[in-house]
């Protein structure tokens, strides 16, 4: 017979979510600089062709 899980509280659940969206942040400000490099042509760890 299956059993209802414990509710998890609102401060693990906004602990959760806050590391979720710090995650996406950093990932949003890598892609920025890395775009800004490649407009600038300061690029020195990505190879592509213009």
């Amino acid at each position: 017979m299956a059993v209802p899980k414990k509710r998890t509280s609102i401060s693990k659940k906004r602990m959760r979510k806050h590391i979720w969206k710090r995650k996406g942040y950093w990932a949003v400000l890598k892609a920025l600089s890395l775009a800004k490099s490649l407009s600038t042509g300061n690029s020195k760890g990505f190879l592509y062709d213009k």
